[in-house]
């Protein structure tokens, strides 16, 4: 495989080459800054030119279209960066792959927040349900998922889109549950806080989560085995409430943690529960999620841990 990740310095993107490294594969990686490593080349997915000009320099076999913007949150007040950073630069790199080589198969990275509301008679959550996104970030993963689809059939493109459930692991920033609970957690232990209290938002969501180690390896099987033109959940199929999070990460601590309630953790508007059925995905490859969800927890607390006392 000849593989080019965009968005290859983001928190996905790092682990996916760590991956692709290990059975030898030739990397290349895209982000909007310039790196020294040789294989890190800067590019503005919204020039279909200049994309053009970088594949047919390096003539991948395989892309793995992870950049974009990823915070649901902040998508909120950012609707036209998200739709331009998600949709508009899928639709340009796309585009260039039609005029360099049609024949470079892309996995393009949608969302679980494409299905939006569904309820809870609704779950687990299929490839064939209902799209019906409730916010910005959700809408720009949806319409992304549908012009693959469209690129598959109008222009016979080597196209698969995957629509992975809530990811985690160390490494991951500030912004999404895990990350910032672990990190609170961790500047309590620290002594770094003045008392021992954690902001805490909605503990009653469901969410499907999945070890982003885990996750890299679906893509990667994917990549070699999947189906082009289909569309496959990348999840566990398991549901577990914010509050279990929160009551695993706090038995790493000796210390007495007050919990508060933080209404700026509280987005405008929230899917209560999303649980996916990867049963699709099963009958395709032979991907199954191996890492506990008390050892994701256990390594993103000590990621913050380290990073905390590094300051010191």
């Amino acid at each position: 495989m000849r593989a080019l990740i965009t968005g290859i310095s983001g928190f996905v993107g790092q682990y996916l080459e760590k991956r692709l490294l290990k059975e030898s594969n030739m990397v290349f990686g895209t982000s909007r800054s310039q790196r020294k490593e040789n294989n890190y080349l800067c590019l503005n997915l919204l020039c279909e030119q200049e994309i053009v000009h970088l594949l047919k320099n390096i003539r991948p076999s395989h892309i793995f279209h992870l950049a974009g913007m990823s915070n649901v949150k902040q998508s909120w007040t950012a609707r036209k960066h998200v739709i331009e950073a998600n949709t508009s630069a899928t639709i340009n790199l796309l585009e260039a792959v039609k005029k360099a080589d049609p024949n470079i198969r892309v996995i393009t990275i949608g969302s679980s927040e494409e299905y939006g509301y569904l309820g809870s008679n609704q779950t687990p959550i299929s490839e064939d349900s209902m799209l019906q996104p409730i916010n910005p970030y959700g809408v720009s993963k949806a319409a992304v998922s549908m012009l693959v689809k469209q690129y598959y059939k109008a222009d016979h493109l080597n196209v698969i889109h995957l629509r992975p459930f809530n990811h985690i692991g160390p490494g991951q920033s500030l912004g999404f549950v895990t990350s910032d609970f672990a990190y609170q957690l961790a500047l309590i232990n620290s002594k770094k806080t003045e008392n021992n209290q954690m902001k805490i938002g909605n503990l009653e969501a469901i969410r499907d989560f999945t070890d982003v180690r885990d996750i890299v390896e679906a893509y990667y099987q994917i990549a070699m085995y999947g189906k082009s033109g289909e569309i496959y959940n990348v999840c566990r199929g398991i549901g577990v409430n914010i509050q279990t999070i929160l009551d695993i990460l706090l038995s790493f601590s000796d210390i007495q943690v007050e919990t508060v309630t933080d209404e700026t953790k509280m987005r405008p508007s929230e899917v209560s529960i999303l649980i996916g059925s990867n049963q699709k995905l099963l009958n395709h490859i032979s991907w199954q999620p191996k890492i506990p969800l008390e050892k994701s927890l256990y390594d993103i607390y000590q990621f913050w841990l380290s990073k905390i006392n590094q300051k010191l």
